[in-house]
């Protein structure tokens, strides 16, 4: 599960595969309470997904150019990928149940 998708990796890391499955991307930040919070629990969904989808997590103080190319004005931010386009996306640091049902909602 890469750490990053750095923007000279961001077309092959997320844009390309998710041509071949879903691509859910974390925007964060290390300072940002919410994400904390959040961070760990995508990860663990990512783990018992089976790999049906995958995880990148992007730094957004590591990767300013990034967050702006995709609108990020608060994190956490999630943005699900499919085909190379955003299919959903949300802001803040959702419940454990309610995470759940939107992936079970919004990945194919």
């Amino acid at each position: 599960m890469p750490d990053a998708a750095p923007p000279d990796r961001f077309q092959t890391e997320v844009l390309d595969k998710s041509h071949e499955k879903p691509v859910l991307v974390d925007f964060w930040a290390p300072w940002c309470g919410p994400c904390r919070v959040l961070g760990p629990t995508i990860e663990t969904l990512a783990k018992e997904s089976g790999g049906r989808w995958r995880l990148v997590k992007i730094n957004t103080d590591a990767h300013p150019a990034l967050a702006q190319r995709f609108g990020i004005r608060g994190i956490p931010a999630v943005k699900l990928f499919v085909d190379g386009t955003v299919a959903a996306e949300f802001t803040g640091a959702l419940p454990e149940p309610q995470l759940r049902q939107w992936l079970a909602a919004n990945v194919p």
